[in-house]
C-alpha cells in the first residue's frame, strides 16, 4: 500500500485558514478512502459499478425525449438533496433497457460521493429470495438481520420492483419495507418495468386481464402503489431497448 506524499500516511495536513491561522484538516487521501468505503458499503453490483449520471447517453439516434427529461430530473434531484427533496425519492418506470437502473445507480453514486450519504443497492427479487431462505432452519441469518440495512439506509435503491410473482407474502413484505421507510422519511429510489397503473387497469373481464400486460398495481397491490405516489416523484421513460439500439448502431 502506497503512502500519501502529502500527509505521509498521517491523514492530516496543516493549512492556513481564512483568518491566517495554521490549522489541521483531513488530507484528501483520507476523504477518498472514506468515499471508497461508502461506495463499497452501498453494494452496487459489479455489472452496474461504472454507471454514472455523466455517462448516461441521451443523444443517440432515435432516442426518446423522455430519456433526456429523466436524466435532467435525476440531476436536479441530486442538487436538491436533502433539503428540497424532503424525504421523497424517485420512481423510474418504463420498459426494459431504457436506462432506469443506470440513472438510479448514477443518483446513488453521486449522493454517496458528494453528500456522504449511507446508501444501499438492493435487487428486489434477490432480496425476497434471501428473506424466504432465512426461514430455513439451517440458515443462520434472520429476516430481521437481512432487512435491518434496508431500513437503515439513508438512500435505498430498490431495483426491478414487481419482478417477483405476486402473492400475499410478497405483498406483505413489500408493504413492510415501503411503509417502514415512508414512516422514517428515508429516501427510496425505485425502478420498475411495469406501468404505474392500478391493478386490472383497462380490463373488464378476467380474460382481458389475463391477455393484457400486468401493471404495477397487479404486481405489488394498489395500496402499496398508492404509497409510492406519496413517497416518490414518478419519472416515466419510454423508447427502445437501449442495449439493443446501441448494439445495432455499432455492429449493424
Amino acid at each position: 500500500m502506497s503512502i500519501c506524499s502529502i500527509c505521509a500516511g498521517v491523514g492530516l495536513v496543516r493549512v492556513v485558514n481564512p483568518d491566517g491561522k495554521w490549522v489541521s484538516r483531513a488530507c484528501e487521501c483520507q476523504e477518498m478512502q472514506r468515499e471508497e468505503r461508502r461506495l463499497a458499503a452501498a453494494r452496487i453490483p459489479e455489472r452496474y459499478r461504472h454507471y454514472t449520471l455523466d455517462g448516461y447517453e441521451t443523444a443517440f439516434r432515435g432516442a426518446d425525449p423522455s430519456l433526456g427529461r429523466a436524466h435532467l430530473t435525476a440531476r436536479k434531484f441530486v442538487e436538491a438533496y436533502p433539503v428540497d427533496t424532503a424525504g421523497k425519492g424517485i420512481l423510474f418506470t418504463g420498459s426494459i433497457g431504457v436506462g432506469k437502473t443506470h440513472l438510479a445507480v448514477g443518483v446513488l453514486r453521486r449522493l454517496v460521493q458528494e453528500r456522504g450519504v449511507r446508501g444501499l443497492f438492493c435487487d428486489y427479487r434477490e432480496l425476497l429470495k434471501s428473506i424466504q431462505n432465512s426461514y430455513n432452519a439451517q440458515v443462520q441469518t434472520t429476516e430481521l438481520e437481512l432487512l435491518k440495512p434496508v431500513f437503515a439506509a439513508e438512500v435505498l435503491v430498490l431495483d426491478d420492483l414487481g419482478a417477483q410473482k405476486p402473492n400475499e407474502w410478497v405483498w406483505d413484505t413489500v408493504a413492510l419495507i415501503l411503509n417502514t421507510r415512508y414512516n422514517d422519511q428515508q429516501t427510496t429510489i425505485i425502478t420498475t418495468n411495469y406501468a404505474d397503473l392500478p391493478a386490472g387497469s383497462g380490463a373488464k373481464s378476467d380474460a382481458e386481464r389475463a391477455a393484457r400486460e400486468p401493471t404495477l398495481g397487479d404486481r405489488i397491490g394498489d395500496r402499496m402503489r398508492s404509497r409510492l405516489a406519496e413517497m416518490c416523484v414518478r419519472i416515466e421513460m419510454t423508447g427502445e431497448d437501449f442495449r439493443q439500439t446501441v448494439k445495432r448502431a455499432r455492429f449493424g
